[in-house]
């Protein structure tokens, strides 16, 4: 049975073991460049290309893509989950990469019907690719606590200007470097060059990846720093952001997009990345809405993993009829009491921290009955 949308061939399982089998009118079949083919648990993806036909494996050697999904280009099927490239009638990889090569399968024409023979497959050979430095084992370096800090504000580097919630995030990593003798990392995102989130996870929910789809495919992309700071370096992860038209900076977003394959790893594979680390947030604004800012991001970082102290935020607002900048920034600067909450802030996120490293309470994996995207069974049903 075909989808006329996706292309899909649907077979039952070949009764007669591995062997020759009917794929249906050669006609039918050339009218489409790409489809996928399944024969029971046998995926394949099928090309017509001038005038002839190729079937490989519809599995990716990456991470298990649906190569029948993706599409032509030239001779290479190309994955819809990361784009890797196969040759549609031999399944080596792309140039530089042949030996990295998916099962090919031997066709042919006879009664007017295409025919494919399943037990003609070559084996899968899998190039050797270095793990990213991401993946690596997580374990806690001895030393003090790390704090790191995450300022979320835009700005142009040619001209800078004050930033309310970044100042009092230097405040409190001073104060944690300073008076808690604690290592600090102060990352701007701002400074970093990093690509949105691109919906692997809307493809598939396997085909979001720890580290990222993204991360691993574009050595140039940054947002690496932070996975590194938030996974596998700091304690306690601070988070400071202006408040724009009522939420968080736009940058904070594309962050926790991009962050969102942390908390995937939990969802599709159990597995929790983050553990035995504190989140706090600064929050300031010329406008009011603190509360659902900081309601967003104690939503997210709990999801991660994170956990928090008691009095998790600082917060700074003139408010909607008083939208008068200058006088935020006057504020701001020269407020000891916020200096003050800011260092107070920071202390209890580290006390927080220091408690949870003593009794290591954060579990490995977690109980899947009411978590995001678990199906219940239910008893005698």
């Amino acid at each position: 049975m075909t989808d006329p949308d996706s292309g899909t061939l649907e077979m039952p399982e070949p009764t007669g073991g591995p062997g020759w089998y009917d794929l249906g009118p050669v006609e039918t079949l050339a009218g489409r460049a790409l489809r996928e083919v399944r024969i029971g648990r046998v995926r394949l993806a099928l090309t017509y290309s001038d005038g002839t036909f190729g079937a490989i494996s519809g599995v990716c050697n990456h991470v298990g893509g649906p190569l029948g999904e993706g599409r032509l280009d030239g001779d290479y099927v190309v994955c819809p989950w990361h784009q890797y490239k196969f040759h549609c009638r031999t399944g080596e990889g792309e140039p530089g990469f042949e030996k990295d090569a998916v099962p090919r399968f031997t066709l042919k024409e006879e009664g007017g019907h295409l025919w494919v023979d399943l037990a003609s497959a070559t084996p899968r050979s899998k190039l050797h690719h270095p793990p990213h430095p991401l993946e690596r084992k997580l374990e806690r370096e001895p030393g003090p606590i790390r704090v790191a800090g995450v300022s979320t504000t835009v700005m142009d580097p040619k001209n800078p200007r004050y930033s309310t919630s970044e100042a009092l995030l230097e405040c409190a990593l001073e104060h944690a470097r300073a008076g808690l003798a604690a290592e600090t990392r102060l990352i701007r995102l701002s400074d970093l060059s990093f690509r949105n989130c691109e919906g692997y996870y809307s493809k598939s929910a396997h085909a979001c990846t720890w580290p990222c789809s993204i991360t691993q495919m574009d050595p140039l992309d940054q947002m690496a720093e932070v996975y590194e700071a938030a996974v596998h370096w700091g304690d306690v992860i601070l988070v400071a952001t202006p408040i724009r038209w009522g939420s968080a900076s736009a940058l904070y977003y594309k962050m926790v997009e991009r962050m969102n394959c942390v908390q995937n790893q939990v969802t599709i594979a159990n597995r929790v990345l983050i553990r035995n680390k504190v989140a706090s947030f600064i929050i300031t604004g010329g406008q009011d809405n603190v509360q659902a800012v900081a309601g967003q991001m104690l939503t997210f970082f709990s999801e991660i993993g994170c956990q928090f102290p008691q009095f998790p935020f600082i917060a700074h607002s003139r408010g909607w009829s008083a939208e008068d900048m200058e006088h935020n920034i006057d504020y701001v600067m020269k407020s000891a009491e916020l200096r003050e909450g800011a260092q107070s802030l920071v202390a209890r996120a580290v006390d927080a921290a220091q408690l949870l490293l003593e009794h290591e309470a954060a579990p490995h994996v977690v109980a899947r009955g009411g978590r995001k995207a678990h199906a219940l069974a239910l008893e005698g049903g």
